[in-house]
C-alpha cells in the first residue's frame, strides 16, 4: 500500500512558475523581489505591521531574544510541552528557562504561570508560548499576566499559521511572532520561518543582524555579532506560491480533523485536542489521547500498514538536557505524552486513507 506520511508538502502548483521566474532574474541569493512579496504576504494575512523573512523559525526565536535584550543573567518563561526549537535559542543566549506546564487545552497554563512567575529567582524577562499544533493559547489572561508583570510576550505561532482568536490571527499578540515553513507544517518553503512585530525597530534590529551585522560601509565592517539567517528568493517564491492556497489548506487541515472524530466517535476511550472558547484552530495535526490503551502499540501497528504517525511532544521538563531547569508542573503534560499520539493530517490525503487508517486503530483497539 501506498506510504501515508504524516504532514507532507502539498504544492499549490505555481511553486514552479515562481521559481522559474527566480532563475530568470538571476536574483537566487540571498535577497530578491520574491522575498518582499513573501514579507508583504505575511504582512497583509496575519495583519501584523512589520514582517522578516529567515531561515528557521528557530532563528526568529533567537532574534527575537537578542532584540529584546535577553541575556546571561536573564530568565525566560516558556511552554514545557513543546519541540525544542522553542526553547533551544534560549540557551544560544545564555539565559535560563523556566518551563511552564500545560493545562486541559493542552497548551500553557495561565494560573501555572502566574506560580512560575513567583517562583522564579528574580522577575523573568521574557514568555515563549506555543500554539501547540495549531490551537491557540488563553492568550487574553496570558497577555493580560504579561502586562501586569512587565514580561515580553513572544509568540511561537510555527504550528499556528492561519489559526485565530477572537477573529485575531495567530502570530499576531505578542510583542514578537514567530512562523515556520518547515517541510511539515502548513506552508512550507522546505525549510525557513518568519519573525514578525507591529514595532519597526526591532524588526529592522532583527534585519540587521539576520545578515551579519554588516554595518553601513563599502567594505565589511562589524561592531556587534551576527547571523546567516536570511531567507532565499527561492523559497520565498514557493512561499509565495504557498500563500495563494493557505485558506485551501486550512478548511483541509479542519476537515480531516472532523473525519477523524466522526470515523472514531464510537471509541470511547479517544480524546482529541479541544479547542478554546472563540478560536479557530488550523489543525495542523490531529491530536488525540486514550485513556486506556497504549498509544506506541497503535503507532507501531499503523507503521506495519504503511502508516507514519507520532507521539505527541515530550515536555521538556522531562529532557535530559534540562535535568537541572527549573519548571513549574502537575503532571499534565508528561500525562499527555504518555497517553497521546499525532495522526496522518496531510492535506492531500484522502478521505479513504482516513478511513484506512481509522480501520486499522478500531481494529488495534
Amino acid at each position: 500500500m501506498n506510504r501515508i506520511f504524516l504532514s507532507p508538502p502539498h504544492m499549490s502548483g505555481k511553486e514552479q512558475q515562481y521559481i522559474a521566474e527566480v532563475f530568470e532574474s538571476n536574483y537566487i541569493a540571498p535577497l530578491g523581489e520574491f522575498v518582499d512579496r513573501f514579507e508583504d504576504n505575511i504582512r497583509d494575512y496575519t495583519g501584523v505591521k512589520h514582517a522578516l523573512a529567515l531561515s528557521s523559525a528557530t532563528a526568529a526565536l533567537h532574534l527575537a531574544l537578542r532584540v529584546l535584550d535577553v541575556g546571561k543573567d536573564d530568565f525566560v518563561l516558556a511552554s514545557s510541552f513543546t519541540f525544542i526549537g522553542s526553547v533551544a535559542p534560549i540557551l544560544y543566549q545564555g539565559a535560563t528557562p523556566i518551563f511552564v506546564d500545560s493545562d486541559e487545552s493542552w497548551n500553557i497554563s495561565p494560573t501555572l504561570l502566574q506560580r512560575a512567575i513567583k517562583k522564579a529567582p528574580k522577575k523573568p524577562k521574557a514568555l515563549i508560548i506555543t500554539n501547540l499544533y495549531g490551537q491557540m493559547c488563553k492568550l487574553d489572561e496570558i497577555m493580560a499576566i504579561c502586562k501586569e508583570e512587565g514580561i515580553y510576550l513572544i509568540e511561537d505561532a510555527a504550528e499556528s499559521l492561519g489559526a485565530g482568536y477572537h477573529g485575531k490571527q495567530s502570530g499576531s499578540f505578542g510583542d514578537m511572532g514567530v512562523f515556520s515553513f518547515n517541510g511539515n507544517k502548513i506552508l512550507t518553503t522546505s525549510g525557513g520561518g518568519m519573525l514578525v512585530s507591529d514595532h519597526k525597530e526591532w524588526i529592522e534590529k532583527a534585519r540587521f543582524l539576520s545578515t551579519q551585522a554588516r554595518e553601513p560601509f563599502l567594505h565589511y565592517e562589524h561592531k556587534e555579532v551576527g547571523y546567516n539567517y536570511r531567507m532565499s528568493n527561492v523559497l520565498a517564491a514557493i512561499g509565495v506560491a504557498q500563500m495563494e492556497v493557505l485558506e485551501q489548506r486550512v478548511d483541509r487541515k479542519r476537515e480531516i480533523f472532523s473525519l477523524y472524530q466522526e470515523e472514531l466517535k464510537t471509541i470511547n476511550e479517544i480524546v482529541f485536542m479541544p479547542a478554546i472558547d472563540d478560536s479557530r484552530g488550523n489543525r495542523w495535526l490531529t491530536t488525540i489521547t486514550f485513556r486506556k490503551s497504549n498509544p506506541k502499540k497503535i503507532i507501531e501497528t499503523l507503521e506495519r500498514e504503511n502508516v507514519e504517525s507520532r507521539p505527541l511532544w515530550k515536555p521538556m521538563h522531562l529532557q535530559a538536557l534540562f535535568d537541572e531547569t527549573l519548571s513549574v508542573e502537575d503532571g499534565t503534560s508528561q500525562k499527555l505524552f504518555e497517553q497521546g499520539m499525532c495522526l496522518p493530517s496531510g492535506s492531500s490525503m484522502s478521505d479513504e486513507d482516513i478511513h484506512r487508517i481509522c480501520r486499522t486503530i478500531k481494529e488495534t483497539v
